[in-house]
């Protein structure tokens, strides 16, 4: 999210900071909350328009706001008063920056419970434990198949295994598939607002074979001298890459893999 507004989810998330950090494990709650709110921007797009519409006043949005949000908390009220009276390029921009504000709330409950590190981990392997299970992933990710049936499907999988946190988002994952987003996609993001919240870049490494102890901290000392912080490696291993290793962090690719450079030889030899 970039322009006006980026610069209005950044404003926002140094507003609700200190309000998550005092509600605690409450935060859940509030994440919630906000979470609920998107489904309802999402599935009207006339409030989406009258929230986020810049030629409208602000109090006169936030006015609509407190009439739409009655019975909600009033930290949430407050928030989503001040995200309307402030400037987004689209109306689509208003409700991704409410979900990221929600996701920020439930992980704050877990950061406040000193389990973040275990949501992240657990949200990690849910993606990982779904490598090869074609089946599952396009039930989890179709919007055919009723909501209800997606989560008894999470909740199958992870019910009992996982913190709370981490079921929540999981279910969240599935039951709200936005703009097209598909569930594994949105578990690795979660993933990575995780591991901002705790400072850490994630590095999502695929190697043909399970790396040492001693290969993860190498590499874990190279990338952090790169990016200047520590890095969370999440390895998966496929031995359909032969040998090599693909890292991914953020939007930057190194792709090592002995796969990769066959399919590099066959483009030049066909070029």
């Amino acid at each position: 999210m970039r322009g006006s507004s980026g610069a209005s989810l950044t404003a926002a998330q140094e507003r609700f900071e200190p309000v998550l950090r005092a509600a605690g494990a409450d935060a859940l709650t509030l994440g919630e909350q906000l979470l609920t709110l998107v489904s309802a921007l999402d599935d009207s797009a006339a409030l989406r328009r009258s929230l986020a519409d810049p030629s409208r006043e602000g109090e006169a949005k936030a006015s609509l706001v407190a009439g739409l949000l009655s019975g909600f908390d009033e930290r949430v009220v407050d928030l989503v008063s001040g995200l309307v009276r402030s400037r987004w390029a689209s109306d689509n921009d208003l409700a991704d920056a409410v979900e990221r504000l929600g996701v920020d709330a439930v992980l704050a409950s877990a950061e406040a419970r000193g389990v973040l590190e275990t949501v992240e981990d657990e949200l990690f392997r849910i993606s990982r434990s779904l490598v090869g299970q074609r089946e599952a992933k396009q039930v989890l990710s179709d919007i055919s198949t009723a909501p209800e049936r997606r989560v008894a499907l999470v909740d199958a999988l992870v019910g009992g295994k996982v913190d709370t946190v981490t079921q929540r988002l999981a279910q969240r994952a599935t039951s709200s598939l936005r703009g097209g987003r598909r569930f594994v996609q949105t578990i690795g993001w979660f993933g990575d607002v995780a591991a901002e919240r705790r400072q850490r870049l994630v590095a999502s490494v695929t190697s043909a074979t399970m790396l040492t102890r001693e290969q993860e901290q190498r590499l874990g000392a190279v990338l952090q001298r790169s990016y200047g912080k520590p890095v969370q490696l999440n390895v998966t291993v496929d031995p359909a890459i032969v040998g090599g290793m693909r890292i991914q962090v953020g939007a930057d690719v190194v792709d090592s893999t002995v796969l990769s450079r066959l399919a590099d030889a066959q483009r030049r030899l066909a070029g």
